[in-house]
Protein backbone atom coordinates (compact mmCIF):
# COMPACT_ATOMS: atom_id res chain seq x y z
CA UNK A 1 0.00 0.00 0.00
CA UNK A 2 2.89 2.67 0.78
CA UNK A 3 4.05 1.62 -3.00
CA UNK A 4 0.38 2.66 -4.15
CA UNK A 5 0.60 5.81 -2.11
CA UNK A 6 3.90 7.37 -3.25
CA UNK A 7 3.12 6.84 -6.71
CA UNK A 8 -0.76 7.97 -6.36
CA UNK A 9 -0.49 10.00 -3.46
CA UNK A 10 -1.15 13.38 -6.09
CA UNK A 11 -4.35 11.57 -7.77
CA UNK A 12 -5.64 10.86 -4.68
CA UNK A 13 -5.25 14.16 -2.63
CA UNK A 14 -6.49 15.48 -5.49
CA UNK A 15 -9.59 13.47 -5.27
CA UNK A 16 -10.31 13.89 -1.77
CA UNK A 17 -10.40 17.58 -1.92
CA UNK A 18 -12.87 17.01 -5.03
CA UNK A 19 -14.98 15.05 -3.48
CA UNK A 20 -15.76 16.91 -0.30
CA UNK A 21 -16.42 19.93 -2.77
CA UNK A 22 -19.03 17.60 -4.16
CA UNK A 23 -20.31 16.69 -1.15
CA UNK A 24 -20.54 19.96 0.24
CA UNK A 25 -22.46 21.40 -2.76
CA UNK A 26 -25.03 18.86 -3.44
CA UNK A 27 -26.50 19.27 0.28
CA UNK A 28 -25.71 22.92 0.67
CA UNK A 29 -28.10 23.45 -1.78
CA UNK A 30 -30.84 21.19 -0.77
CA UNK A 31 -30.85 23.28 2.46
CA UNK A 32 -30.22 26.96 0.40
CA UNK A 33 -33.23 26.13 -1.72
CA UNK A 34 -34.89 26.01 1.59
CA UNK A 35 -34.21 29.24 2.65
CA UNK A 36 -34.73 30.78 -0.76
CA UNK A 37 -38.38 29.22 -0.86
CA UNK A 38 -38.16 27.32 -3.76
CA UNK A 39 -40.74 24.43 -3.91
CA UNK A 40 -39.36 20.70 -3.43
CA UNK A 41 -40.48 19.36 -7.15
CA UNK A 42 -38.63 22.30 -8.59
CA UNK A 43 -35.42 21.74 -6.50
CA UNK A 44 -36.03 17.70 -7.60
CA UNK A 45 -35.41 19.11 -11.42
CA UNK A 46 -32.49 20.83 -9.63
CA UNK A 47 -30.97 18.08 -8.40
CA UNK A 48 -32.04 15.55 -11.67
CA UNK A 49 -29.88 18.38 -13.91
CA UNK A 50 -26.92 16.90 -11.91
CA UNK A 51 -27.40 12.93 -12.83
CA UNK A 52 -28.33 14.66 -16.32
CA UNK A 53 -25.25 16.20 -17.05
CA UNK A 54 -23.40 13.53 -15.87
CA UNK A 55 -24.74 11.08 -18.40
CA UNK A 56 -24.13 13.44 -20.91
CA UNK A 57 -20.77 13.38 -19.55
CA UNK A 58 -20.10 9.72 -20.08
CA UNK A 59 -20.97 9.89 -23.36
CA UNK A 60 -18.68 12.50 -24.60
CA UNK A 61 -15.96 13.77 -22.16
CA UNK A 62 -13.77 10.28 -23.39
CA UNK A 63 -13.87 11.54 -26.84
CA UNK A 64 -13.10 14.81 -25.81
CA UNK A 65 -9.88 13.45 -23.61
CA UNK A 66 -8.92 11.08 -26.60
CA UNK A 67 -9.03 14.68 -28.70
CA UNK A 68 -7.22 17.00 -25.91
CA UNK A 69 -5.34 14.74 -23.62
CA UNK A 70 -5.99 13.98 -19.75
CA UNK A 71 -4.15 17.19 -18.40
CA UNK A 72 -6.16 20.01 -20.74
CA UNK A 73 -9.47 18.58 -20.01
CA UNK A 74 -8.86 18.30 -15.78
CA UNK A 75 -8.05 21.76 -15.70
CA UNK A 76 -10.47 23.24 -18.69
CA UNK A 77 -13.43 20.95 -16.48
CA UNK A 78 -11.77 22.31 -12.58
CA UNK A 79 -12.34 25.61 -13.92
CA UNK A 80 -15.95 25.26 -14.74
CA UNK A 81 -16.61 23.71 -11.63
CA UNK A 82 -14.99 25.92 -9.16
CA UNK A 83 -17.06 28.99 -10.98
CA UNK A 84 -20.15 27.62 -10.85
CA UNK A 85 -19.74 27.00 -7.29
CA UNK A 86 -19.46 30.48 -6.26
CA UNK A 87 -22.64 31.69 -9.65
CA UNK A 88 -24.83 29.30 -7.23
CA UNK A 89 -25.41 31.97 -4.14
CA UNK A 90 -25.22 34.99 -6.60
CA UNK A 91 -28.11 33.76 -8.69
CA UNK A 92 -30.07 31.59 -6.22
CA UNK A 93 -33.49 31.07 -9.44
CA UNK A 94 -34.13 27.36 -9.88
CA UNK A 95 -33.99 27.31 -13.70
CA UNK A 96 -30.20 28.92 -13.18
CA UNK A 97 -29.62 26.10 -10.37
CA UNK A 98 -30.50 23.20 -12.91
CA UNK A 99 -28.56 24.97 -16.15
CA UNK A 100 -25.59 24.83 -13.41
CA UNK A 101 -26.26 21.67 -12.06
CA UNK A 102 -26.33 20.08 -15.27
CA UNK A 103 -22.49 21.21 -16.06
CA UNK A 104 -21.43 20.42 -12.74
CA UNK A 105 -22.77 16.80 -13.35
CA UNK A 106 -20.86 16.75 -16.62
CA UNK A 107 -17.73 18.64 -15.26
CA UNK A 108 -17.41 16.27 -12.34
CA UNK A 109 -18.06 13.05 -14.67
CA UNK A 110 -15.16 14.37 -16.97
CA UNK A 111 -13.14 14.63 -13.83
CA UNK A 112 -13.87 11.46 -12.24
CA UNK A 113 -13.74 9.74 -15.98
CA UNK A 114 -10.28 11.49 -16.66
CA UNK A 115 -8.47 10.41 -12.73
CA UNK A 116 -9.88 6.96 -12.94
CA UNK A 117 -8.95 5.76 -16.47
CA UNK A 118 -5.71 7.47 -15.53
CA UNK A 119 -5.17 5.63 -12.31
CA UNK A 120 -6.14 2.55 -14.11
CA UNK A 121 -3.53 2.77 -16.83
CA UNK A 122 -1.04 3.76 -14.28
CA UNK A 123 -1.35 1.34 -12.50
CA UNK A 124 0.61 -2.17 -12.41
CA UNK A 125 -1.15 -5.63 -12.32
CA UNK A 126 0.20 -5.99 -8.50
CA UNK A 127 -0.68 -2.64 -7.57
CA UNK A 128 -4.27 -2.26 -9.41
CA UNK A 129 -6.38 -4.09 -6.36
CA UNK A 130 -5.01 -1.25 -3.85
CA UNK A 131 -4.57 1.23 -5.48
CA UNK A 132 -8.59 1.62 -6.29
CA UNK A 133 -9.49 0.50 -2.78
CA UNK A 134 -7.23 3.87 -1.84
CA UNK A 135 -9.46 5.41 -4.36
CA UNK A 136 -12.66 4.59 -3.10
CA UNK A 137 -12.02 5.04 0.86
CA UNK A 138 -10.65 8.53 -0.38
CA UNK A 139 -13.68 9.02 -2.40
CA UNK A 140 -16.03 7.89 0.46
CA UNK A 141 -13.67 9.96 3.29
CA UNK A 142 -13.91 13.28 1.20
CA UNK A 143 -17.69 12.93 0.81
CA UNK A 144 -18.18 12.49 4.58
CA UNK A 145 -15.90 15.40 5.71
CA UNK A 146 -17.79 17.87 3.33
CA UNK A 147 -20.83 17.28 5.08
CA UNK A 148 -19.43 18.23 8.42
CA UNK A 149 -17.91 21.47 6.52
CA UNK A 150 -21.46 22.15 6.04
CA UNK A 151 -21.51 23.97 9.52
CA UNK A 152 -18.83 26.33 8.74
CA UNK A 153 -20.56 29.54 7.97
CA UNK A 154 -24.42 30.38 7.46
CA UNK A 155 -25.98 28.35 4.31
CA UNK A 156 -28.02 31.91 3.90
CA UNK A 157 -24.31 33.36 3.00
CA UNK A 158 -21.94 33.01 0.64
CA UNK A 159 -19.28 31.59 2.69
CA UNK A 160 -20.04 27.83 2.56
CA UNK A 161 -20.30 28.18 -1.49
CA UNK A 162 -16.52 29.66 -1.22
CA UNK A 163 -15.33 26.50 0.53
CA UNK A 164 -15.89 23.94 -1.98
CA UNK A 165 -15.03 26.74 -4.54
CA UNK A 166 -11.79 26.69 -3.35
CA UNK A 167 -11.43 22.92 -2.49
CA UNK A 168 -12.17 22.47 -6.01
CA UNK A 169 -9.16 24.60 -7.14
CA UNK A 170 -7.17 22.99 -4.69
CA UNK A 171 -7.58 19.83 -6.10
CA UNK A 172 -6.39 20.12 -9.37
CA UNK A 173 -2.81 21.59 -8.16
CA UNK A 174 -1.24 18.33 -6.69
CA UNK A 175 -2.48 16.26 -10.15
CA UNK A 176 -1.24 18.96 -12.92
CA UNK A 177 1.97 19.87 -10.54
CA UNK A 178 2.79 15.66 -10.63
CA UNK A 179 5.54 14.73 -12.41
CA UNK A 180 4.36 11.43 -12.99
CA UNK A 181 3.18 11.57 -16.72
CA UNK A 182 -0.39 11.51 -18.29
CA UNK A 183 -0.73 7.33 -19.75
CA UNK A 184 -2.31 7.07 -23.29
CA UNK A 185 -5.82 7.50 -23.50
CA UNK A 186 -7.93 4.21 -24.21
CA UNK A 187 -11.61 4.30 -25.02
CA UNK A 188 -14.23 1.36 -23.43
CA UNK A 189 -15.47 -0.70 -26.00
CA UNK A 190 -19.28 -0.60 -25.79
CA UNK A 191 -21.91 -3.96 -25.61
CA UNK A 192 -25.40 -3.35 -27.19
CA UNK A 193 -28.47 -2.86 -24.49
CA UNK A 194 -30.10 -6.02 -25.86
CA UNK A 195 -27.23 -8.09 -25.50
CA UNK A 196 -26.97 -7.25 -22.28
CA UNK A 197 -30.32 -7.84 -21.13
CA UNK A 198 -30.01 -11.23 -22.89
CA UNK A 199 -26.75 -12.04 -20.44
CA UNK A 200 -28.39 -10.68 -17.28
CA UNK A 201 -31.77 -9.42 -17.21
CA UNK A 202 -31.45 -8.79 -12.81
CA UNK A 203 -28.15 -6.79 -13.53
CA UNK A 204 -29.96 -4.22 -15.98
CA UNK A 205 -33.32 -4.12 -14.06
CA UNK A 206 -31.60 -3.99 -10.59
CA UNK A 207 -28.49 -1.25 -11.70
CA UNK A 208 -31.54 0.66 -13.16
CA UNK A 209 -33.57 0.52 -9.53
CA UNK A 210 -30.58 1.37 -7.75
CA UNK A 211 -29.52 4.11 -9.87
CA UNK A 212 -33.11 5.69 -8.85
CA UNK A 213 -32.19 4.52 -4.62
CA UNK A 214 -28.58 6.45 -5.25
CA UNK A 215 -29.95 9.62 -6.56
CA UNK A 216 -32.80 9.96 -4.07
CA UNK A 217 -30.78 8.81 -1.34
CA UNK A 218 -27.86 11.41 -2.23
CA UNK A 219 -29.59 13.56 -4.39
CA UNK A 220 -33.18 14.85 -2.11
CA UNK A 221 -32.23 14.03 1.00
CA UNK A 222 -30.96 17.13 1.85
CA UNK A 223 -34.12 18.37 0.48
CA UNK A 224 -36.30 16.38 2.59
CA UNK A 225 -34.09 17.21 5.84
CA UNK A 226 -34.73 20.71 4.89
CA UNK A 227 -38.63 20.51 4.34
CA UNK A 228 -38.35 18.71 7.33
CA UNK A 229 -37.37 21.82 9.22
CA UNK A 230 -33.99 19.78 10.56
CA UNK A 231 -31.24 22.21 10.87
CA UNK A 232 -27.99 22.45 9.22
CA UNK A 233 -26.07 20.11 11.62
CA UNK A 234 -28.75 17.58 11.66
CA UNK A 235 -28.65 17.65 8.01
CA UNK A 236 -24.92 17.31 7.52
CA UNK A 237 -25.58 14.49 10.11
CA UNK A 238 -28.08 12.36 8.19
CA UNK A 239 -26.09 12.54 4.59
CA UNK A 240 -23.00 11.84 6.29
CA UNK A 241 -24.71 8.63 8.11
CA UNK A 242 -25.96 7.45 4.70
CA UNK A 243 -21.90 7.39 3.76
CA UNK A 244 -20.54 6.16 6.50
CA UNK A 245 -23.36 3.05 6.68
CA UNK A 246 -22.35 2.48 3.12
CA UNK A 247 -18.63 2.49 3.60
CA UNK A 248 -19.54 0.45 6.79
CA UNK A 249 -20.91 -2.46 4.90
CA UNK A 250 -19.37 -2.95 1.73
CA UNK A 251 -16.67 -4.87 3.09
CA UNK A 252 -18.67 -7.77 5.25
CA UNK A 253 -21.15 -8.36 2.80
CA UNK A 254 -18.22 -8.48 -0.56
CA UNK A 255 -16.54 -11.28 1.76
CA UNK A 256 -19.81 -12.94 2.33
CA UNK A 257 -21.02 -12.57 -1.46
CA UNK A 258 -17.66 -14.38 -2.38
CA UNK A 259 -19.24 -17.75 -0.54
CA UNK A 260 -22.50 -17.66 -1.70
CA UNK A 261 -25.33 -16.47 -4.45
CA UNK A 262 -25.03 -13.16 -4.59
CA UNK A 263 -28.55 -13.32 -5.77
CA UNK A 264 -29.85 -13.98 -2.29
CA UNK A 265 -27.65 -11.23 -0.80
CA UNK A 266 -29.30 -8.86 -3.08
CA UNK A 267 -32.66 -9.99 -2.24
CA UNK A 268 -31.77 -9.96 1.42
CA UNK A 269 -30.15 -6.61 1.34
CA UNK A 270 -33.23 -5.11 -0.76
CA UNK A 271 -35.79 -6.36 1.48
CA UNK A 272 -34.15 -5.43 4.60
CA UNK A 273 -33.99 -1.68 2.98
CA UNK A 274 -37.58 -2.04 2.24
CA UNK A 275 -38.92 -3.02 6.01
CA UNK A 276 -36.04 -0.10 7.49
CA UNK A 277 -37.53 2.09 4.96
CA UNK A 278 -41.64 0.97 6.14
CA UNK A 279 -40.69 1.30 9.56
CA UNK A 280 -39.35 4.99 9.46
CA UNK A 281 -42.55 5.61 7.79
CA UNK A 282 -44.55 4.26 10.62
CA UNK A 283 -42.58 5.05 13.52
CA UNK A 284 -41.22 8.34 12.21
CA UNK A 285 -38.46 8.36 15.41
CA UNK A 286 -36.04 11.44 16.52
CA UNK A 287 -32.96 12.13 15.10
CA UNK A 288 -31.08 9.51 16.61
CA UNK A 289 -33.40 6.99 15.40
CA UNK A 290 -33.30 8.66 12.07
CA UNK A 291 -29.43 8.62 11.94
CA UNK A 292 -29.12 4.95 12.32
CA UNK A 293 -31.86 4.20 10.07
CA UNK A 294 -30.05 6.68 7.80
CA UNK A 295 -26.87 4.32 8.66
CA UNK A 296 -28.91 0.85 7.47
CA UNK A 297 -30.69 2.39 4.44
CA UNK A 298 -26.80 3.42 3.20
CA UNK A 299 -25.42 0.29 4.31
CA UNK A 300 -27.93 -2.04 2.64
CA UNK A 301 -27.90 -0.15 -0.65
CA UNK A 302 -24.15 0.72 -1.37
CA UNK A 303 -23.71 -3.05 -1.63
CA UNK A 304 -25.88 -4.13 -3.22
CA UNK A 305 -24.82 -1.91 -6.47
CA UNK A 306 -21.46 -3.44 -6.32
CA UNK A 307 -23.13 -7.07 -5.84
CA UNK A 308 -25.63 -6.48 -8.82
CA UNK A 309 -21.80 -5.70 -11.21
CA UNK A 310 -20.35 -8.52 -9.56
CA UNK A 311 -23.15 -10.54 -10.85
CA UNK A 312 -23.42 -9.74 -13.95
CA UNK A 313 -19.51 -10.11 -14.78
CA UNK A 314 -19.36 -13.68 -13.27
CA UNK A 315 -22.38 -14.35 -16.31
CA UNK A 316 -19.45 -12.97 -18.90
CA UNK A 317 -16.32 -13.71 -20.70
CA UNK A 318 -13.60 -11.70 -19.23
CA UNK A 319 -12.93 -9.77 -22.43
CA UNK A 320 -16.84 -8.63 -22.14
CA UNK A 321 -16.59 -7.25 -18.94
CA UNK A 322 -15.48 -3.73 -19.98
CA UNK A 323 -18.44 -3.38 -22.28
CA UNK A 324 -20.89 -4.24 -20.37
CA UNK A 325 -20.08 -2.44 -16.91
CA UNK A 326 -20.03 0.56 -19.19
CA UNK A 327 -23.43 -0.51 -20.36
CA UNK A 328 -24.49 -0.68 -17.11
CA UNK A 329 -23.61 2.18 -15.81
CA UNK A 330 -25.48 4.33 -18.56
CA UNK A 331 -28.36 2.32 -17.16
CA UNK A 332 -28.00 3.31 -14.04
CA UNK A 333 -27.49 6.78 -15.23
CA UNK A 334 -30.83 6.31 -16.60
CA UNK A 335 -32.24 5.44 -13.39
CA UNK A 336 -30.30 8.28 -11.67
CA UNK A 337 -31.80 11.06 -13.51
CA UNK A 338 -35.60 9.85 -12.80
CA UNK A 339 -34.85 9.28 -9.59
CA UNK A 340 -34.69 12.99 -8.33
CA UNK A 341 -37.83 14.19 -10.46
CA UNK A 342 -40.15 10.80 -9.17
CA UNK A 343 -39.13 11.78 -5.55
CA UNK A 344 -39.69 15.65 -5.90
CA UNK A 345 -43.58 14.67 -7.58
CA UNK A 346 -44.32 12.28 -4.98
CA UNK A 347 -43.65 15.00 -2.31
CA UNK A 348 -45.32 17.28 -3.92
CA UNK A 349 -48.04 15.23 -4.07
CA UNK A 350 -48.46 13.06 -1.10
CA UNK A 351 -45.98 14.98 1.56
CA UNK A 352 -42.60 14.49 2.84
CA UNK A 353 -43.21 10.59 3.12
CA UNK A 354 -43.11 10.29 -0.44
CA UNK A 355 -39.40 10.30 -0.23
CA UNK A 356 -39.62 7.16 1.55
CA UNK A 357 -42.41 5.72 -0.03
CA UNK A 358 -40.43 6.06 -3.73
CA UNK A 359 -37.19 4.16 -1.98
CA UNK A 360 -39.00 1.80 0.14
CA UNK A 361 -40.88 0.83 -3.33
CA UNK A 362 -37.70 0.18 -5.17
CA UNK A 363 -36.10 -1.73 -2.74
CA UNK A 364 -39.17 -3.92 -2.43
CA UNK A 365 -39.48 -4.07 -6.32
CA UNK A 366 -35.75 -5.13 -6.78
CA UNK A 367 -36.26 -7.75 -3.85
CA UNK A 368 -39.14 -9.04 -5.62
CA UNK A 369 -37.95 -9.07 -8.80
CA UNK A 370 -34.50 -11.08 -7.64
CA UNK A 371 -36.69 -13.49 -6.32
CA UNK A 372 -37.97 -14.05 -9.43
CA UNK A 373 -34.76 -14.48 -11.23
CA UNK A 374 -33.75 -16.77 -8.47
CA UNK A 375 -36.26 -19.49 -9.68
CA UNK A 376 -35.47 -19.25 -13.52
CA UNK A 377 -31.81 -19.30 -13.30
CA UNK A 378 -29.29 -21.23 -10.92
CA UNK A 379 -26.33 -19.84 -9.13
CA UNK A 380 -23.52 -18.58 -11.51
CA UNK A 381 -19.56 -20.02 -10.75
CA UNK A 382 -18.04 -16.76 -9.51
CA UNK A 383 -15.10 -15.61 -11.84
CA UNK A 384 -14.22 -12.89 -9.73
CA UNK A 385 -13.81 -11.67 -5.67
CA UNK A 386 -16.05 -9.05 -4.93
CA UNK A 387 -15.25 -5.33 -5.18
CA UNK A 388 -16.70 -1.77 -3.99
CA UNK A 389 -17.51 0.12 -6.44
CA UNK A 390 -18.92 3.70 -6.13
CA UNK A 391 -21.77 4.44 -7.89
CA UNK A 392 -20.13 7.53 -9.26
CA UNK A 393 -17.95 5.54 -10.68
CA UNK A 394 -16.83 5.82 -14.20
CA UNK A 395 -15.78 2.60 -16.70
CA UNK A 396 -12.49 3.15 -16.30
CA UNK A 397 -12.70 2.41 -12.44
CA UNK A 398 -14.88 -0.46 -12.97
CA UNK A 399 -12.35 -1.89 -15.43
CA UNK A 400 -9.62 -1.49 -13.04
CA UNK A 401 -12.00 -3.14 -10.22
CA UNK A 402 -12.89 -5.74 -12.85
CA UNK A 403 -9.30 -6.70 -13.70
CA UNK A 404 -8.14 -6.83 -9.96
CA UNK A 405 -11.25 -9.12 -9.04
CA UNK A 406 -10.11 -11.59 -12.09
CA UNK A 407 -6.96 -11.64 -10.31
CA UNK A 408 -8.03 -12.04 -7.17
CA UNK A 409 -11.29 -14.37 -7.86
CA UNK A 410 -11.91 -17.57 -6.24
CA UNK A 411 -8.97 -20.32 -6.80
CA UNK A 412 -9.89 -22.90 -9.52
CA UNK A 413 -12.03 -20.73 -11.24
CA UNK A 414 -11.60 -19.78 -14.65
CA UNK A 415 -12.90 -15.83 -16.00
CA UNK A 416 -16.04 -16.16 -18.16
CA UNK A 417 -16.44 -20.10 -17.58
CA UNK A 418 -19.56 -21.40 -18.36
CA UNK A 419 -22.21 -21.83 -15.35
CA UNK A 420 -23.92 -24.69 -13.99
CA UNK A 421 -27.13 -22.66 -15.35
CA UNK A 422 -29.72 -25.31 -17.28
CA UNK A 423 -30.13 -22.59 -20.11
CA UNK A 424 -26.92 -23.71 -21.37
CA UNK A 425 -23.59 -21.84 -21.75
CA UNK A 426 -22.49 -18.07 -21.35
CA UNK A 427 -24.41 -16.54 -24.76
CA UNK A 428 -27.38 -18.04 -23.76
CA UNK A 429 -30.80 -15.76 -24.22
CA UNK A 430 -31.79 -14.96 -19.84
Amino acid sequence: MLTVLRTTWPLLLGIMLLMVGNGMQGTLLGIRGGIEGIGTFYMSLVMASYFGGFLAGSLTVPRLIGKVGHVRVFAALGSLISAILILYPAAPFWPVWALARFVIGFSFCGVYITAESWLNAGASNETRGRALSAYMIVQMLGIVGGQFLLNVGDPAGFVPFIIPSILVSLAFTPILLSTEPAPRFDSIKRMTFQRLFELSPLGCVGIFMMGGVFSALFGMASVWGSASGMNTREISAFVAAIYLGGLVFQYPVGKLSDRTDRRLLVLILAATGAVVVGGLILVQPGIWGLLFAAALIGGVANPVYSLLLAYTNDLLDAQDMAAASAGLLFINGIGSFAGPLVTGWLMAAIGLNGFWIYIGLLLAALAAYTGVRLSARRTAQPSSSFTVISPAASAFAVEAALDASQEDGPAGLNSGGPSDDPEGPLDKAA
